[in-house]
């Protein structure tokens, strides 16, 4: 993979540098201290020990399970990041959007699962340019509108094409086993497609007794697509909240007479987070840990009432979608830490946060773990990467 040395400068959020830009590769071969190098609050960082070890965790657990592994690059956008999961023995990359493909071909990530239904002309012409260069893209399926798009726009080499089974109340996806294999048979028979397996989502259950009741019926739907199915088949699923169940009920041989490739797409895994994922981790119901990896820094700027901070940082720094920041550590400004007993964040605005509890003062910097990186990343270009004495040894860019 190539990925572009670009320069740092005062647009830079986080980073201090109002004498002129700095080629990123340069910033982080300085070594910056966190506290006291060319910073300012809030920035958000990630620890290098924890993204190693995540990403050496996930690429472990698909190896012991069989299981090929495509992380969804939705997450994080970052090519480093990117790459360091293709090292770790990544099958490929998963992406949302034409523009998500479009930035990983110019990546040059070499194999990519589009997890999601196109049916823009103008994008499937551009993929089908590429596609006849030699890029490796499977495509989703959910409707004979949806195989009709995918051929019209076909080059001289088909697309590949994984049919979506869904389910009630989900997102995208044949709803039934039935209309599943109706668009099966249309990609079979359409010019310029050509059917490569079947692929779904189990991310959005919020129990696992649901979950595994649609990855079984995904298995069966498959099954009965037997007669429409190529010899080497490609089934996917897998956020990060039940990769257990995907490995269980997906894993093995159980297609008789095809070449089965299950490929797994969690993506939130390689930061893990302090909340939601904290709560929906499969390693919370088998074996193995995550560590949390996002740190945002921000300093009190007012304490304008007792028991009330005001924190800088806000909507705009920090997810908020599903729970708030959560207080970690305290930094005074004479540089000792403790931890943050007793402090609660109860809202944030654009730059605020409110923060319930005594003992800061104007001046200390807070530690908050967020909640749901998926929402984290795309508000930081730049993310310091440091290490256990938080000295900041690369830098993460983003490309939302």
């Amino acid at each position: 993979m190539e990925i572009p040395d670009e320069i740092v400068d005062w647009r830079t959020k986080g980073l201090w540098l109002p004498d002129g830009p700095v080629a990123a590769s340069a910033f982080a071969a300085a070594r910056h201290p966190l506290f006291g190098g060319p910073f300012t609050w809030p920035v958000l960082v990630a620890r290098r020990a924890a993204l190693d070890r995540n990403i050496a965790t996930l690429a472990a657990f698909a190896d012991r399970h069989g299981l090929a592994f495509a992380p969804h690059g939705k997450t994080t956008m970052a090519p480093s990041l990117f790459a360091a999961q293709l090292r770790a023995g990544a099958w490929g990359i998963t992406a949302a959007t034409a523009n998500q493909v479009l930035a990983y071909r110019r990546f040059g990530v070499p194999r990519v699962l589009l997890a999601n239904e196109l049916l823009d002309p103008t994008a499937l012409r551009w993929l089908a340019a590429e596609i006849a260069d030699g890029f490796d893209v499977l495509l989703y399926a959910d409707s004979v509108e949806g195989v009709a798009a995918l051929s019209d726009a076909a080059g001289p080499r088909p697309f590949r094409v994984l049919v979506e089974l869904g389910h009630a109340d989900g997102r995208t996806g044949c709803r039934t086993a039935a209309e599943l294999t109706a668009v099966a048979r249309a990609v079979a028979d359409a010019p310029g497609t050509e059917l490569a397996g079947v692929s779904g989502y189990e991310g959005l259950f919020t129990e696992p007794d649901g979950a595994a009741a649609y990855l079984d019926a995904l298995r069966d739907a498959t099954r009965a697509l037997t007669g429409l199915l190529p010899p080497s088949v490609i089934v996917s699923a897998g956020g990060s909240a039940y990769f257990d169940l995907v490995a269980d009920r997906l894993g093995g041989d159980w297609l008789p007479g095809h070449d089965l490739t299950v490929v797994l797409r969690s993506g939130a895994y390689v930061s893990h987070d302090h909340g939601l994922y904290v709560e929906k981790t499969p390693f919370n119901r088998v074996a193995g840990s995550l560590d949390a990896a996002l740190e945002l820094w921000a300093q009190v700027t007012s304490v304008p009432e007792p028991g009330l901070a005001i924190v800088g940082m806000g909507k705009r720094e920090a997810p908020y979608d599903a729970g708030l920041p959560v207080p970690l550590r305290v930094r005074r400004r004479d540089g000792t830490v403790e931890p943050a007993d007793g402090l609660r964040v109860t809202g944030t605005s654009d730059h605020h946060a409110f923060v319930a509890g005594d003992g800061v003062r104007p001046g200390d910097l807070v530690c908050f773990g967020i909640s749901h990186p998926c929402t984290a990343f795309d508000k930081w270009q730049v993310i310091p990467v440091v290490d256990d004495a938080y000295t900041v040894v690369d830098l993460i860019r983003t490309y939302f």
